[in-house]
């Protein structure tokens, strides 16, 4: 079998089929070029060729680069740069062909290969909503390569081109049609080919690109329009307010695609080359490929999912109707699982079906949402305070306080609606899933599910496996998290589980920065400058200061119980310190008026005058080493979590941080910034760090060793 079938017809059109051997889709692998490059010459020497037409055999059309290949790239050379213009270099002689060249697009094509799209006369889809075109390089911490960039922009113009490269979006038919990114759709994969070569015979003639006919113009303008040159100002400034300069692959691309219209189309081609190539090896890039792509595609893919048949929820009940409870009811009832939603009070239940009335009416408001469908979402929310009846419910999710005893109490009074084979979740953030399973009359089928709040918007389900907990009812809860749309992260049975505990480091680190003497605004400045969401301050405020407290407490009070030593947060000292006068001083947080900070009417935040009566150093810490404590120590946390087993892979640690906890994404998660730091120079640095700062920054050299090998994705 070869890679590329050449079949020419009595009317001088050539199909080439690709079909590369021993793979699921068509990518840019090593045999690729070579292959192109022969079908070139023989193109370039066919006699009495009017036309040409590139098809798949594939399901897809073309993936694009071999992510692997650039993943095991540690340092790029002459020869990269030489490989990457001998792809281009192709493309360039696609559309210098003296015929028309017409792409027949049977499904996606991404990357390199809506880049050879790009370089075909014409472009026709199959109307199919798998059949996507795009060039998302930049969601992979890298740059269209094959001429993507200049071409996109010379074909749609700037400010249409930008807005696909740089946020890396996929076009389906219709809007791809409407945006100029293709120029035909078809309805059946079956016209393809035939409505490729009628465009072919019906324009013989249109076979110069635009941008290789005399007087071409930019759509919209080139660099030097004043339009233009006010919307460069304008990206320029908005990509720096969004990236913090922490992704250099956006402003590569923005970089090429303004100079691009600055210079002969070879040399942009070449620019683009050298960008390319310039961002292969950066540590940026590994972080994106490891993470989101290879990471995300072991989670959707089950590799981490017990074996087993798959399973579905018919219906549910949550119980508690709280912040937490009704955001839960609201994701089941968004993906049509039928939810009881339970309290104690009617008119709590109630206002918990009221959070996703609210939803609702936001999202037919901005369109989102017809008023038929918001019916449907709530009409599958039915708020009451009796249990279903017996072995009725498939599965049962408490979400209520955090308190030992009231939980153990309600999983007790609710097990009997468990139907055979369901299961019982319990959303709890850290209390043990071992302990609480003593309440549950048949523990292999109990559970933790914890959700993150906002629940609507923090799309993760931390999924904890007590030490009774079956493989079939894991099985089962990973179904249901994807169930739902929600990302399946397994940890195992531990104070505070894996999320809560690194969690925790963060705030108790913004403690620790302020007791040592920084600026409360340079706390929050470096946790920005490190890439968190908000900082630390801020976000104690947010989720308050008391349930902080209360949570030790129950802790502390279930140490006594068990007649062991307390653990739970014991590295998290300057937490305590802070908050317990803060609390008693009548600060506990945003919803207790004031906190970290102070708030207006309006909701406005100032940071309080008062804190700094905690400080006890002498405030000279570097903001380097600020954001160096607040990377390191949740990172060093993570890696704790490995070490004990309560993780079991590095793809749900780091997924798991970036969704769960929000850990800096330019970084690929907590594990993967140690690789991308560089496992000796993350350990000498954190050992400076425990030099200066404390032991908590201590990691006994033995821990790091699982990480000297290379990443296995999903293992």
């Amino acid at each position: 079998m070869e890679d590329f079938i050449y079949d020419k017809d009595e009317a001088g059109i050539v199909t080439v089929t690709m079909d590369m051997q021993g793979q699921g889709a068509n990518t840019m692998n090593a045999r690729f070029e070579p292959g192109m490059r022969a079908i070139c010459d023989r193109l370039e020497a066919e006699e009495g060729l009017t036309g040409v037409v590139f098809a798949s055999a594939k399901s897809t059309f073309f993936a694009g680069g071999d992510l692997n290949d650039i993943l095991a790239t540690t340092e790029v050379t002459q020869e990269t740069f030489d490989f990457i213009e001998a792809n281009k270099a192709t493309y360039r002689r696609l559309e210098r062909l003296p015929v028309p060249v017409v792409a027949a697009i049977n499904g996606a094509a991404l990357g390199g290969g809506y880049e050879l799209c790009l370089a075909c006369n014409h472009r026709i889809v199959v109307d199919n909503r798998k059949a996507v075109v795009g060039l998302p390089e930049v969601t992979l911490g890298l740059l269209p390569g094959a001429g993507g960039v200049v071409r996109m922009v010379a074909k749609l113009g700037l400010e249409v081109a930008l807005g696909y490269l740089l946020e890396g979006k996929q076009a389906g038919p219709e809007e791809a049609l409407k945006v100029g990114m293709v120029d035909q759709i078809v309805p059946m994969q079956d016209d393809l080919i035939l409505a490729a070569k009628d465009w072919i015979k019906a324009n013989p003639d249109s076979h110069t690109q635009p941008w290789d006919q005399k007087g071409f113009r930019y759509p919209g303008g080139d660099a030097l329009h004043p339009k233009v040159r006010q919307m460069i100002m304008a990206s320029s400034a908005m990509l720096t307010k969004k990236t913090r300069g922490l992704l250099p692959a956006p402003e590569k691309i923005l970089d090429v695609a303004v100079n691009s219209m600055r210079m002969n189309f070879d040399a942009a081609l070449r620019m683009e080359t050298r960008r390319f190539i310039g961002l292969m090896a950066s540590k940026e890039s590994k972080a994106a490929i490891s993470t989101f792509f290879f990471g995300m595609q072991a989670i959707k893919s089950g590799k981490v999912r017990p074996e087993g048949q798959p399973w579905k929820a018919g219906n549910a009940t949550v119980i508690g109707a709280g912040m937490m409870g009704s955001g839960i009811a609201y994701a089941h009832a968004k993906r049509g699982l039928a939810t009881r939603l339970m309290d104690t009070d009617l008119a709590k239940a109630e206002r918990g079906k009221g959070y996703s009335e609210t939803l609702c009416a936001k999202a037919v408001d901005r369109g989102r949402m017809d008023e038929a469908a918001a019916k449907v979402l709530l009409d599958n929310i039915m708020p009451t305070t009796e249990n279903a009846a017996s072995g009725t419910v498939d599965i049962v999710i408490e979400a209520v306080f955090e308190d030992i005893d009231l939980k153990d109490r309600v999983i007790a009074e609710t097990w009997p609606m468990l139907s055979e084979g369901g299961i019982y979740g319990s959303n709890t953030s850290t209390l043990p899933i071992s302990i609480l399973a003593e309440s549950c009359p048949d523990p292999s089928r109990f559970i933790g599910l914890h959700f993150f709040s906002p629940v609507d918007k923090m799309k993760v389900v931390e999924i904890i496996m007590g030490q009774k907990t079956s493989q079939d009812t894991l099985r089962r809860a990973y179904d249901y998290a994807q169930q739902i749309g929600y990302m399946p992260i397994v940890v195992n049975d531990s104070r505070g589980f894996f999320t809560s505990r690194v969690f925790g480091t963060f705030m108790d680190e913004g403690c620790q920065l302020l007791v040592d003497g920084m600026p409360p605004s340079a706390i929050e400045r470096a946790a920005w400058i490190a890439g968190m969401p908000v900082g630390p301050l801020q976000v104690f405020d947010e989720v308050s200061l008391i349930l902080g407290q209360k949570v030790r407490k129950t802790h502390e009070a279930l140490d006594k119980r068990l007649g062991v030593a307390s653990g739970f947060g014991a590295h998290n000292t300057a937490t305590v310190a802070v908050t317990d006068p803060m609390i008693e001083m009548g600060r506990g947080g945003r919803q207790y008026g004031g906190g970290f900070y102070d708030y207006d009417s309006e909701g406005n935040r100032t940071l309080w005058s008062g804190l700094s009566q905690f400080a006890r150093g002498n405030g000279e810490v570097p903001i380097k080493d600020a954001v160096d404590r607040i990377l390191y120590r949740q990172a060093i946390e993570t890696l704790r979590c490995l070490d004990e087993g309560v993780l079991n892979t590095e793809v749900e640690a780091n997924l798991g941080g970036i969704f769960a906890i929000g850990f800096p994404a330019h970084t690929g998660g907590g594990i993967q910034f140690i690789r991308g730091e560089g496992v000796d120079a993350f350990a000498a640095r954190a050992r400076e760090l425990a030099d200066l700062y404390g032991d908590r920054f201590a990691v006994p050299d033995e821990m790091y060793d699982r990480l000297r090998e290379p990443s296995v994705q999903a293992a």
